[in-house]
C-alpha cells in the first residue's frame, strides 16, 4: 500500500462513532492523517472551508440535517468522499444510482481499507453530482452512473433503449446505437429503473417502454425497438406487455 499521507476529515454527530472510526483508521489505514472532526452540517461546512482534506468520511444523518445538505452548501467539492451510513434504504438507492461506494455501520475493517484505497485512486466528483440529484429527487434528475471495469459513464436515462443480461454483466444499448458493458447484474438495474419506465420482458432483457415501436406477434413474439433491435418477450410476460402497450399508445 502507498504510505503517502492522506489528509482526512471525519464528520459524524455521534462522538463514539467518531472515536471508533478514528481507531479503525489507525489500525487498518495508518497512512490516513486526521486533520479535523465535526458533528453537524454547520460545523462540517465551516471546517471544510478552513482545511483541505484529501478524503472526507461523511455520515448521512447529522443532528441538523444530512451529509447531502452539507455538500450542497459548499462552494465546491474538491475532495474525495467516503459516505458512512446506517441502513437507510433511501440513501442506499441514491448511492446505487450514482455508483458511489459507501460504508454501512458498524464498519468492517476490510471494507474500510478497500474504500480508502479506491477513494485515493479515483475521482468521484461527477458521481457525487449524480448522487445528489437522486437524493434530492429533483424533477429534472434523470441520469445514472454506469460502472464498467475501467470507466464511469454518466448517461441520461431517456437515452437508454434497452439492457441485456450476460451472466454477471449487463450491456446497455443507447439511442445513438452505441453500447456499454457494465459490471453489474440485470436484476440490480431492474430494481433501479422500474420506476423510470423500464420493464423486464424476459429473463435476459429489460426495455425502456418509451422506445418500443411495435410488438410483433410472429416468430414467438418480440418487440421492435427504436434503434432497430428485436427483443424477445417471455411467454408469461406477453399478456402484460400487450396490456402495457395498449395503455401507452
Amino acid at each position: 500500500m502507498d504510505n503517502k499521507p492522506v489528509r482526512a476529515v471525519l464528520i459524524d454527530d455521534l462522538p463514539n462513532a467518531l472515536k471508533m472510526l478514528e481507531a479503525d483508521l489507525e489500525i487498518c489505514c495508518p497512512q490516513v492523517e486526521i486533520i479535523g472532526k465535526a458533528g453537524s452540517v454547520v460545523a462540517g461546512a465551516k471546517l471544510l472551508r478552513q482545511v483541505t482534506p484529501d478524503i472526507v468520511f461523511l455520515d448521512i444523518e447529522l443532528e441538523d440535517g444530512t451529509g447531502f445538505d452539507l455538500l450542497q452548501i459548499l462552494p465546491e467539492v474538491n475532495f474525495k468522499i467516503i459516505f458512512v451510513t446506517a441502513s437507510d434504504q433511501h440513501a442506499i438507492r441514491a448511492f446505487r444510482f450514482s455508483a458511489i461506494d459507501y460504508l454501512l455501520k458498524p464498519i468492517d475493517l476490510d471494507e474500510l481499507r478497500e474504500a480508502v484505497q479506491k477513494a485515493t485512486a479515483t475521482d468521484n466528483r461527477e458521481k457525487v453530482e449524480v448522487l445528489l440529484d437522486h437524493w434530492t429527487e429533483k424533477p429534472e434528475s434523470n441520469r445514472i452512473a454506469l460502472h464498467s471495469s475501467d470507466e464511469i459513464k454518466v448517461v441520461d436515462i431517456d437515452d437508454i433503449v434497452r439492457c441485456e443480461s450476460d451472466n454477471n454483466y449487463t450491456t446497455f444499448y443507447f439511442t445513438n446505437k452505441t453500447k456499454f458493458l457494465v459490471t453489474r447484474t440485470l436484476k440490480s438495474f431492474d430494481q433501479l429503473l422500474s420506476e423510470k419506465g423500464f420493464y423486464r420482458v424476459h429473463q435476459s432483457h429489460l426495455i425502456n417502454i418509451a422506445h418500443v415501436k411495435s410488438y410483433i406477434k410472429t416468430e414467438g413474439g418480440y418487440l421492435l425497438m427504436s434503434e432497430g433491435s428485436h427483443v424477445p418477450v417471455a411467454v408469461r410476460k406477453k399478456p402484460e406487455i400487450i396490456e402495457l402497450l395498449k395503455n401507452k399508445f
